[in-house]
């Protein structure tokens, strides 16, 4: 996983890692959530991804869209690869 640059310095994100069609992230607590884009579609996941890569406003962009949040699974290493 590749460290979320945090650059509000408040973020609950510490760390993501992207894929072609879903992006995994890491929150403060340890909890790990896949987005993937026929869940919440391919737009949000765009936005995830360069929000993600920016290091600013992911967490928010995730709580403030109901498509998001609703839409997370937990992360499974037999479904969603390798965390390196």
């Amino acid at each position: 996983m590749q460290p979320y640059l945090n650059r509000s310095g408040n973020s609950g994100v510490v760390a993501f890692k992207i894929q072609r069609d879903f992006i995994i992230v890491r929150f403060r607590g340890g909890e790990l959530y896949v987005y993937e884009s026929e869940r919440v579609g391919r737009d949000h996941i765009d936005e995830m991804k360069r929000l993600a890569v920016a290091g600013r406003k992911l967490s928010t962009y995730i709580s403030r869209n109901r498509d998001v949040w609703s839409g997370a699974v937990g992360y499974d290493p037999a479904i969603h690869g390798d965390l390196n």
